[in-house]
C-alpha cells in the first residue's frame, strides 16, 4: 500500500532515478518529469501529495514554478532542490509557498524525513478539505429535500441572506427543519470554515444557560474552580445558532442584545469584556410579538433578531414533499438499522400523504424508522404504520356483515379513539388486555 504520491522534477536523469529508487523503497508511489511541461501533465492526471523540484529546468525556473503549483494545487507540498551555494533560491521558493528546500547532493540523508513531514501536512490538508466537502454536502441548500413552492420560497430567502453577516430569525413549527436551515446558511456563508455552534435555549435553566452561553471566570461562584469558555467564544469567527430563542429568560436577553450591538460580552464574574466576531442565527416556534405584549420578550431584541425573517413551512403546508422526504429517510435509516429496503407500497405512501403531521419532518422520520424496524420484507406496507394511520386509510366495508370484519373495524376504531393506548381500549371494550392482544394478532393489526 502506497504511503503517498510523489512527483520528482529534474532534467538530470541519473539524479532523478536515484531519488526515485530511494523514495520508492520507503513505500511511496513515484512519478517523474524531466521538465515543467511534463510535470504539469502529471499534476493534471494524478493527486500528487509532495513535489521535489530542481530550480534549473530546461523550460522553467523551479522557484517560479513553486508559486504556480502552490497556487493551483494548495494541498500539495513542494520541496525545492537547490544547487550548492544557491540557498537564496530556496529561501525565495519558501516565500512562494514551498514547504522547504535542500541542497542537491549534500542533503540526501535529509530527504526521507523531510518528505515524510511534507506528506503528513499534505494528507492533513486533503482530509480537512474532504471533511469540509462532506459537511458542506450534508448541510448545503442543494440537500434540502423538496420541490414545493413553499420550501423553494424559504430556500430562496435563506440563500440570499447567507452570503451576508445579517442576523437571521427562522420561524416555524417544531420539527420543521430550522436547524437544517441554520446549518445551510452557515455553510453558504464566508464563515463556513469556522465553527457552527448550536444551543437550545429551552434545555437549560437561567443560571446554567448564562454559564453555557457566556462562560465564567474562576471563582465566580462556588464550584467554579477554573475558567470556562462559553459558546459565544467557541463560535468566534463562526455562527452561533440559538434555537427556541423565545424560551430565553428575559434577564439574559439584555446580555444577548449587547453582543449583537457591540460584539462583546462579560463572562460571569468578569470585570473586563470579551470581544467576539460572531453571526447569530436564531429560531423560534413562538409568536414573539405576543410574547412581547405579555412582557416575556424584549421588543428591542426582537427587532434586532428579525433583521431578516425566514418563515419555514410546516409539513402540512408542503404535502408535495412528504413522499420524497419519506424515501430520503428510508435510504438514510435503513443502513443504520442493518436493513436492505427497496421502497414503499402505494397504500403506504397514500397513508403518509393523508396524515396530519403535527410533529412535522421530525415525526415523519420517526414513523419511517419505526416502519423499517417492523417491516418483515424489503418494502414498507401500511401494516407497519401506527394504528391511527391504518384507521384513516381503512377501506369501507359497508357491505360486509361478517362478524370478524365488524369486530376488526370496531377494534381499530376504538384504538384510534384512544390514540393507540391498548390498556384504555381494552377497558372501553370491556375485555381483558390479553384478549385484545390476541385479537390484534389474529387480525394482523
Amino acid at each position: 500500500m502506497s504511503l503517498g504520491n510523489l512527483l520528482i522534477i529534474d532534467d538530470e536523469e541519473q539524479l532523478r532515478k536515484l531519488l526515485s529508487r530511494l523514495l520508492s523503497l520507503e513505500g511511496y508511489t513515484i512519478h517523474e518529469a524531466a521538465n515543467a511541461r511534463a510535470a504539469r501533465k502529471v499534476l493534471e492526471k494524478e493527486d500528487i501529495h509532495v513535489i521535489l523540484s530542481d530550480v534549473k529546468l530546461p523550460d522553467a525556473n523551479g522557484v517560479e514554478l513553486s508559486l504556480e503549483f502552490k497556487s493551483k494545487y494548495p494541498d500539495t507540498e513542494i520541496i525545492v532542490l537547490t544547487a550548492y551555494g544557491n540557498i537564496a533560491d530556496g529561501v525565495q521558493a519558501m516565500k512562494n509557498g514551498a514547504f522547504d528546500y535542500i541542497t542537491k547532493g549534500d542533503d540526501n540523508n535529509k530527504i526521507i524525513p523531510l518528505v515524510s513531514k511534507a506528506l503528513d501536512k499534505s494528507l492533513l490538508q486533503y482530509r480537512v478539505k474532504a471533511l469540509e466537502q462532506k459537511i458542506g454536502g450534508k448541510y448545503g441548500f442543494n440537500n434540502i429535500i423538496g420541490t414545493s413552492p413553499e420550501i423553494k420560497a424559504a430556500i430562496s430567502l435563506a440563500e440570499k441572506v447567507a452570503a451576508t453577516d445579517v442576523t437571521v430569525l427562522l420561524i416555524g413549527e417544531t420539527g420543521a427543519g430550522k436547524e437544517v436551515f441554520a446549518q445551510s446558511i452557515h455553510q453558504a456563508s464566508q464563515r463556513k470554515n469556522n465553527a457552527f455552534v448550536a444551543l437550545n435555549c429551552s434545555a437549560f435553566g437561567k443560571d446554567l444557560l448564562e454559564s453555557e452561553l457566556f462562560g465564567y471566570r474562576a471563582g465566580a461562584f462556588t464550584g467554579a474552580l477554573k475558567e470556562k469558555k462559553g459558546l459565544m467564544e467557541e463560535a468566534h469567527n463562526g455562527t452561533l445558532f440559538l434555537d427556541e430563542i423565545g424560551e430565553m429568560p428575559i434577564e439574559l436577553q439584555a446580555k444577548l442584545l449587547r453582543v449583537l450591538e457591540t460584539q462583546e460580552f462579560y463572562k460571569v464574574g468578569d470585570s473586563k469584556p470579551t470581544k467576539v466576531n460572531i453571526r447569530v442565527v436564531a429560531a423560534t416556534n413562538r409568536e414573539l410579538e405576543k410574547e412581547i405584549e405579555q412582557g416575556h420578550f424584549r421588543a428591542d431584541l426582537y427587532y434586532r433578531l428579525s433583521a431578516f425573517l425566514v418563515p419555514l413551512p410546516s409539513l402540512n403546508q408542503r404535502r408535495k414533499d412528504i413522499v420524497p422526504l419519506a424515501h430520503f429517510f428510508l435510504q438514510q435509516v435503513s443502513p443504520k438499522l442493518n436493513r436492505k429496503m427497496t421502497g414503499m407500497t402505494p397504500a403506504f405512501e397514500k397513508a403518509l400523504q393523508e396524515h396530519t403531521w403535527k410533529g412535522n419532518i421530525r415525526e415523519l422520520k420517526n414513523v419511517i424508522e419505526r416502519a423499517v424496524i417492523l417491516a418483515p420484507g424489503p418494502v414498507l406496507d401500511i401494516s407497519e404504520l401506527p394504528i391511527e394511520f391504518q384507521w384513516s386509510n381503512q377501506p369501507a366495508e359497508q357491505n360486509s356483515l361478517r362478524l370478524a370484519d365488524v369486530e376488526k373495524q370496531h377494534i381499530v376504531r376504538v384504538l384510534h379513539f384512544t390514540k393507540g393506548n391498548k390498556t384504555k381500549a381494552a377497558e372501553l371494550m370491556d375485555i381483558g388486555l390479553t384478549t385484545l392482544y390476541n385479537k390484534l394478532k389474529e387480525y394482523n393489526l
